[in-house]
């Protein structure tokens, strides 16, 4: 244990932040993209789809190494228990309180939307719960996903540690970008076989929503987690990523032109998915320099602006995806440019999350429920600074 605070990562706050912004504009142009989502525009815009593609292609890749890093880093600061205890609750109470206050309103109105309210005595006791544990964790996955990385965590950091510890060559000390791209087509190649095994022996497992979320989800992202607490451990694999690299930047074009590829003319009933996972697994790599270098020298400072939008972050993720859904169903149809309708649907939700943000500022209740943090010492804090 080390009580000793580490130096602040702004540029990782920042980037952090960002990425979960960025599902904002993810959600709406997937509206109006040629994917088929809960609801579309009439005429899908090929820019948009490209942009919705390109997000995807990489945010949650990169999201996971930075938990990793600060998890780690927590990790080296309380004892074993009550780290656990710490990013359970930070990240388990938002988790459990947006599925009352959020995607079960967002269940029930999409149920209206598309008129399936008086088909739902009709499905079987199987087809109602999977179809709740899709809708019910919705964009709420990666905090699922990071409590079982958080549990998983309690084995591989105790190992990193001890391997720390000990000060021996370590081989990650010495890793370069080529070394770590063959260690990650490599996983990406077992998730593939793992995925494409599950769907020879038994298909339906993998539509199953908690099967997918707490299995194949995690199997997919623990290599990147993992990869962020090595990079907290070993200062120059962190600069092997702050580093600019033309050669990820050209790699990463290369995939995502890959990825697109695969998108467009792959099939679901043949390879398409396990492709993408390979893919996805190298890209997400290489994109990890490109945002992290650029993030180091853009955005590693203090700001108040920045801050805000970093402590508000999370809440404004949560409550961005019902209030898309609302303005794709009831407002959206009556905005006939795409462009114009992207627009106003940024404006309307972003608009709408800092109103309900500020709010719950102002509530001590829902501050604790949408944060995992409790308030009493913010609230002393205040008081003395008065």
């Amino acid at each position: 244990m080390n009580n000793k605070p580490a130096q602040r990562e702004y540029f990782l706050d920042s980037i952090r932040a960002w990425l979960m912004l960025l599902g904002i504009p993810f959600h709406i142009s997937l509206l109006y993209s040629s994917h088929t989502w809960h609801m579309n525009s009439e005429t899908p815009s090929w820019w948009l789809t490209l942009f919705n593609d390109f997000i995807h292609s990489f945010r949650m890749q990169v999201f996971f190494v930075i938990s990793g890093y600060f998890s780690y880093m927590l990790f080296l600061r309380y004892p074993l228990k009550k780290w656990w205890k710490v990013r359970v609750e930070r990240v388990g109470i938002p988790f459990l309180t947006a599925i009352p206050l959020l995607t079960l309103p967002q269940f029930l109105m999409l149920q209206y939307v598309k008129g399936k309210t008086e088909s739902w005595h009709t499905l079987t006791f199987y087809q109602k719960y999977n179809t709740l544990a899709w809708e019910l964790v919705s964009h709420l996955w990666f905090l699922l996903v990071l409590v079982v990385l958080t549990t998983i965590g309690i084995m591989a950091f105790r190992l990193l540690r001890r391997r720390q510890m000990r000060r021996r060559a370590d081989a990650f000390d010495n890793m370069s970008m080529a070394k770590l791209t063959l260690i990650f087509l490599l996983l990406g190649v077992v998730y593939a076989a793992v995925r494409r095994t599950l769907f020879l022996l038994y298909p339906p497992i993998l539509s199953d929503g908690l099967f997918n979320f707490v299995v194949m989800q995690t199997l997919f992202y623990v290599p990147f987690f993992i990869l962020g607490a090595l990079a907290f451990i070993h200062p120059r694999l962190k600069a092997l990523f702050t580093a600019p690299s033309p050669w990820c930047v050209f790699a990463a074009l290369l995939g995502f032109i890959a990825y697109l590829m695969n998108q467009r003319y792959g099939s679901g009933e043949a390879w398409m998915y396990e492709t993408e996972s390979v893919i996805t697994m190298v890209l997400g790599l290489w994109m990890v320099n490109v945002v992290f270098s650029f993030g180091y020298r853009l955005l590693n400072f203090k700001s108040a602006r920045v801050t805000y939008f970093v402590n508000a972050s999370l809440f404004i993720y949560l409550v961005h995806h019902p209030l898309t859904l609302f303005f794709g169903a009831w407002i959206m149809p009556n905005i006939n440019s795409n462009l114009l309708g992207f627009t106003t649907g940024l404006v309307f939700v972003v608009g709408c999350a800092i109103v309900l943000y500020e709010i719950h500022l102002r509530i001590p209740l829902l501050r604790f429920l949408f944060s995992g943090k409790p308030q009493q010492k913010a609230e002393k804090a205040q008081t003395a600074s008065r």
